[in-house]
């Protein structure tokens, strides 16, 4: 029997649970369990289907032992800023309704019109996205007042996935500095800010660092799964596990998946007017330091345009057409919002370029390249105002992800920056995942040894 550690990570399309060991210094990496993950329709809201995924993850740990492995820890990371309400009895009393939703439209005017903007920025130092979690609570409190005064506890999506692993509460500090509701400095919620807008205090637990245990399996999920298990935070937010897996400190790096989201590691938060100015956010890192960032639409938009052609043409041919595309030079604004949840991201593309008296996209080769076209200038774009903002010039860019792999965007990156660029490992969040929980159970040492193992295990290709 093999020991390993079961990472945990579900994304906005899919889940994996992925057992993870080291042999020989080097960390061995394999997928137990995929699933999928979507949003449902559910009283009249955009749902996750959030007892399913549990259902899902409980799958997994079966599965690594049917598969022969003896798994010793689990830590999850999801996406970030959603949440779900638990009454007195710790009962689930909310759905979770997913960021895409249509209930936040507009909310975020609203919210600002109780705090003052320039006010809420200088505090958490949080970009202001109109699906940030301060804007759902606000939208919850109005659509069901009642609901916050029957509520007892507030858990995002990996906290309330943990309760159920363990029956203990938890707000992991990373996800939480998401919701815009944690103060930069101090690494507390912002009470103040809640007081404004009338959401009860004591709903949130007191943020908890990454890289601990939290407890072990509940007794019912000791005899159901016939094992225990201990259960570990990584960076719960998915982000925070992925730059973890960044082989250095001292670069720029994207983390490059449905959102390509483009920063620094900090020691301490940059909220300046600059940094308000270009949208950039301060997010906790697993380590304690600050992840500063900025979020950027990313393979979102091709993943749309692949869902629109039935699912047809695969995403290697999608970056073989842009190849085949050179003359098209149609570019958007990937920041824009209609790109956001659009009925037809095809549509949405081609409106863009008539109003900006640009080529339409008709063909699939015509659509990849005006979308990796316009993220590598956003990439390109970004790092000069990274650069701005923090005094300092990078010579590299690491991206890590899914979105490593497309050639096409590392090539035309190193082109327009003058960068190197560094590449993988496309498993960048399990990996993060798996290292948080070695270093909490003392199979590694420390971070700086978790770097190390990085560098000796994959393979990293340089533009």
């Amino acid at each position: 029997m093999q020991k390993c550690n079961l990472a945990v990570d579900i994304g906005a399309s899919s889940g994996r649970v992925i057992a993870g060991y080291l042999e020989n210094g080097k960390l061995i990496l394999d997928e137990i369990h995929r699933f999928e993950n979507k949003m449902e329709e559910k009283k009249g809201h955009l749902c996750w289907n959030i007892d399913r995924l549990f259902q899902e993850i409980k799958i997994g740990i079966k599965q690594s032992m049917v598969l022969h492995y003896q798994p010793v820890s689990i830590g999850i990371d999801t996406w970030a800023v959603d949440f779900v309400l638990l009454d007195q009895e710790k009962k689930r009393i909310t759905d979770a309704v997913a960021y895409r939703d249509h209930r936040t439209d507009g909310v975020m005017e609203e919210v600002l019109q109780h705090i003052d903007k320039q006010k809420l920025y200088r505090e958490t130092g949080i970009q202001f996205q109109p699906f940030n979690t301060i804007y759902q609570l606000f939208a919850l409190k109005k659509e069901n007042p009642d609901i916050l005064n029957k509520a007892a506890h507030f858990l995002m999506v990996p906290d309330y996935l943990h309760y159920l692993l363990t029956g203990t509460i938890t707000n992991e500090y990373t996800n939480a500095t998401t919701t815009q509701l944690v103060n930069a400095k101090d690494k507390k919620w912002n009470t103040s800010f809640l007081d404004l807008l009338g959401i009860p205090n004591d709903l949130f637990a007191e943020p908890k660092e990454p890289i601990q245990q939290i407890g072990t399996l509940t007794k019912e999920l000791q005899e159901e799964l016939e094992c225990n298990l201990k259960v570990v935070l990584p960076g719960t937010h998915d982000t925070a596990s992925a730059v973890m897996a960044v082989p250095s400190n001292e670069t720029i790096y994207i983390s490059s998946g449905t959102w390509s989201l483009m920063g620094v590691e900090l020691d301490e938060p940059i909220s300046t007017p600059q940094a308000f100015n270009y949208n950039f956010t301060n997010e906790g890192g697993a380590n304690g330091n600050i992840r500063f960032l900025k979020n950027i639409m990313g393979l979102w938009m091709i993943q749309e345009v692949k869902r629109e052609w039935n699912e047809e043409i695969s995403f290697s041919e999608f970056v073989d057409m842009t190849y085949q595309t050179k003359d098209f030079s149609s570019t958007v604004d990937v920041n824009d919002q209609r790109f956001l949840r659009p009925s037809s991201m095809k549509q949405a593309i081609q409106e863009y370029c008539q109003e900006t008296d640009q080529p339409i996209p008709e063909t699939a080769g015509e659509f990849a390249k005006c979308i990796f076209d316009s993220l590598v200038y956003s990439y390109d774009q970004t790092a000069r105002e990274i650069e701005q903002l923090t005094g300092k010039s990078y010579d590299t860019i690491h991206i890590i992800g899914g979105g490593s792999k497309n050639n096409y965007m590392n090539e035309k990156l190193a082109d327009i920056s003058g960068k190197q660029i560094y590449t993988g490992p496309g498993e960048a969040t399990a990996i993060g995942n798996l290292l948080a929980q070695m270093i909490a159970t003392g199979q590694i040492k420390s971070i700086a040894e978790s770097k190390q193992i990085i560098n000796q295990s994959f393979d990293i290709q340089k533009f």
